[in-house]
């Protein structure tokens, strides 16, 4: 089941551009961690790793084993800045895990296939 979008994809665009422009503000920032929280969600559908960006969201992705309860096994947090430039191709994944930007632990919490977005 594909999970209801809250972030209009044309809105979503607009922040994450007006990111890539210069600096925002801190609702056009959340906007855009929303958006690219739910696309990835919507390309990597599953819930086995779960994408953390305090304060501004969170989403479960990839397919694979289902957790219930507690922290999950798959966890990947960083801060809102570090995965918009990791979803706008701006910083690599490998560039943010080895530069400590990205806390990623569990054996399917290595999203270099997905970002880019």
């Amino acid at each position: 089941m594909v999970a209801r979008r809250r972030v209009e994809i044309v809105v979503g665009l607009a922040a994450v551009a007006a990111w890539q422009a210069g600096p925002v503000d801190r609702g056009t920032l959340a906007t855009a961690v929303r958006y690219t929280l739910e696309e990835v969600a919507a390309r990597a559908p599953g819930n086995s790793v779960e994408v953390r960006v305090p304060p501004f969201g969170v989403a479960q992705c990839v397919a694979g084993p289902r957790h219930t309860r507690g922290t999950p096994p798959n966890v990947v947090e960083c801060d809102a800045d570090t995965w918009l430039g990791m979803a706008a191709g701006r910083l690599s994944w490998a560039d943010a895990v080895a530069a400590g930007s990205v806390a990623a632990s569990g054996l399917r919490a290595d999203l270099a296939g997905l970002l880019p977005l």
